[in-house]
């Protein structure tokens, strides 16, 4: 027979830490409250007796103000399960305890229509706790609560034999002793008679009599900390300037290896081609299967997944520091003024490594109204799949001899390129997401005064305690849970994608492709944006995946029929030039890079999400407009000003 444990506690206590260490599954996990976001579920085994365990969504109180808290709720009152595993933090003990109250009083309310589960009471971050002077008495605290209390430092694995034995033992009329090694103070020296809930306490007296401080100053270097990461001016400026590191690292660690995967490509395709061919294979064939297909897929990995596996881990690094919600607390004004949540920075910047991810992770919002706007914003910050272009367009900007810039104008721009050659891409890429962030305060505050009206709520953001990170978890998760996961989502959408490309460049009308043909239909509106029909026709069928839209520009310009690669920039520059590209083009064309509408995958998880095709039109039209809009305004500008 099968044990059912459900896992509850307050959000960013370790829970889907325990979770992981106790099915060995990969459940992401985070220095911020909201992580787990719905529920995950897992099998393991004690001694061959079997548990299935399910980790529920952090909550703070049984009186739930979110979606999240009512699942973590419901799931308590109503569903079957044999034990109540619930999870505190050992350096604020008092409110797991309140917490603890609250469920066993549910578990009392539902005993008519359901057996009473087990409850155990694990104290995880003890060796936080430890570090910071506090001291519980876990013998005490195990007397007056009557149930197993087991103490746990789940990142080091620490107390998790003990917590196994917790649960394999279900308390009966036999006392019960469990030994927690953490402190010398909390091995049990008796038998305990243990009961499945815990006897009627009063959870501040009970915290203060088990609970001791050693140190008086234990917060004074979080509080220095606190100061400068989020003082009114200090927070800002520290925030552009770890977005400037961070894509400066990303920008100079990617081309090398990203060039390397295309030569690998390369090589793989050429050999693919020449083995259908010598099999006696048709032309059409070999073209939408190799040329079509395959060199899609390729460019997508190649280009992709190099900055995917820089920036994910840094911004992970970030994330495991405790870093996160500081920077939601520094834009918690922002946003309150234009009447949304502070939490939606916190989507954000999920969204600057993928738009579906942060779209998921505005669970975290507990108003349903500010829940929904920043899901319709969430894509007017660029994710990763969008930088590969805008970098692009930046090096074409700050390129001098290109014919782009008159004889003043590239001397004007030659100067300081060579002194700043590798933080001028990563200095521009941070102005335009400082743009899109820019765009979502303006757009929220759009939708706050017309769509979806109404005041700010009150929310609360724990600022959780600074961790040193761990680098080998930081890399596994950041590869294995982020850049795969995305990257694979990422290809699968490409594939079908490349046969569509190489359909319409390679089916005539006349003599001219169905591509051309379409970008003629264009060409009227892209002009007036300062661009032309091909672009506007490569972002249509880059709907798929942001990554192909230069390749299909490079494509229909070279009638090549396929995709092609030009790493050369100077090469780059000036086949655009023959085709009538100007500086303006490049500046509308990254402007348009930065607001379009949102890729196929996140324009299906807003629909799941939202459950709504109004909704999901609104988040597909809302960044399409702005970028129309202001590249309109920009091509009326140019032509006016000298």
């Amino acid at each position: 027979m099968t044990r059912r444990v459900a896992l509850v506690g307050n959000p960013n206590v370790g829970k889907s830490t325990i979770f992981n260490a106790l099915t060995g599954l990969h459940q992401h996990t985070g220095n911020w409250a909201g992580v787990t976001v719905s529920c995950t579920f897992g099998d393991f085994s004690i001694d061959g007796q079997k548990f299935s365990a399910i980790d529920l969504p952090g909550i703070y109180s049984f009186d739930v103000r979110s979606q999240e808290e009512a699942v973590t709720r419901d799931y308590v009152r109503s569903e079957d399960f044999d034990t109540l595993l619930l999870i505190c933090d050992a350096t604020c003990l008092e409110r797991g305890l309140h917490l603890l109250a609250q469920a066993a009083e549910l578990l009392r309310e539902r005993t008519e229509t359901h057996s009473l589960p087990q409850t155990i009471l694990c104290v995880n971050l003890c060796d936080e706790a430890k570090k910071k002077g506090i001291c519980i008495d876990f013998s005490l605290l195990q007397q007056k609560l009557k149930i197993p209390v087991v103490a746990c430092s789940a990142r080091t694995k620490s107390g998790l034999r003990n917590l196994k034995q917790a649960l394999a033992n279900d308390p009966g009329p036999t006392p019960v002793c469990f030994a927690c090694p953490v402190f010398a103070s909390c091995s049990l020296t008796e038998a305990l008679p243990i009961q499945r809930l815990p006897a009627p306490f009063d959870p501040a007296e009970t915290a203060g009599k088990v609970v001791t401080y050693t140190r008086s100053d234990y917060r004074r270097r979080e509080e220095k900390l606190d100061r400068l990461l989020t003082g009114p001016v200090s927070g800002g400026l520290i925030m552009c300037l770890l977005l400037v590191g961070v894509f400066w690292l990303t920008i100079t660690g990617a081309n090398y290896p990203s060039s390397l995967l295309w030569d690998f490509f390369f090589g793989i395709e050429t050999f693919l081609a020449e083995s259908a061919q010598t099999a006696g294979l048709p032309d059409w064939l070999i073209g939408a299967g190799i040329y079509g297909v395959f060199r899609v897929v390729s460019w997508i990995v190649s280009v992709m997944l190099p900055p995917m596996a820089i920036f994910f881990p840094l911004f992970t690094l970030l994330e495991d520091f405790g870093y996160l919600p500081r920077a939601a607390f520094n834009m918690d004004g922002a946003f309150h003024k234009c009447r949304a949540c502070g939490k939606q920075c916190l989507t954000m910047a999920m969204g600057l490594g993928c738009n579906a991810a942060g779209v998921v992770g505005c669970r975290i919002i507990d108003s349903p109204r500010e829940r929904l706007i920043a899901i319709l914003t969430n894509s007017l910050v660029p994710c990763n799949g969008r930088f590969p272009l805008l970098l692009t367009m930046i090096s074409l900007f700050f390129m001098g001899g290109t014919g782009f810039w008159t004889a003043g104008e590239t001397a004007a721009l030659s100067g300081p390129t060579a002194v700043w050659a590798g933080f001028l891409p990563a200095l521009a890429l941070t102005a335009f997401i400082l743009a899109g962030i820019a765009a979502t305060l303006a757009s929220s505050w759009l939708l706050s005064h017309t769509l979806l009206k109404g005041v700010p709520s009150s929310f609360t953001l724990e600022l959780p305690p600074y961790r040193r990170p761990q680098l080998g978890k930081v890399l596994v998760r950041s590869l294995f849970d982020r850049t795969l996961f995305v990257l694979g989502r990422a290809v699968a959408v490409a594939a079908p994608a490349g046969l569509m490309i190489w359909l319409t460049a390679n089916i005539t009308i006349g003599n001219q492709s169905l591509l051309l043909w379409c970008s003629g239909f264009f060409e009227p509106l892209g002009h007036l944006m300062g661009l032309d029909g091909i672009i506007l026709m490569a972002f249509i069928l880059g709907f798929p995946a942001n990554e192909i839209i230069l390749p299909i520009i490079l494509m229909a310009y070279l009638q090549t029929g396929c995709l092609v690669d030009m790493n050369d920039k100077s090469a780059l520059a000036a086949l655009l030039l023959s085709h009538g590209w100007t500086a303006r083009t490049v500046v509308c064309m990254a402007i348009f890079s930065l607001f379009h509408w949102p890729c196929s995958t996140t324009c299906l998880t807003v629909r799941k999400e939202t459950g709504s095709l109004k909704w999901t039109a609104v988040a597909f039209l809302l960044p399409t407009c702005i970028g129309v809009i202001l590249c309109i305004l920009t091509t009326a500008l140019w032509n006016i000003l000298p």
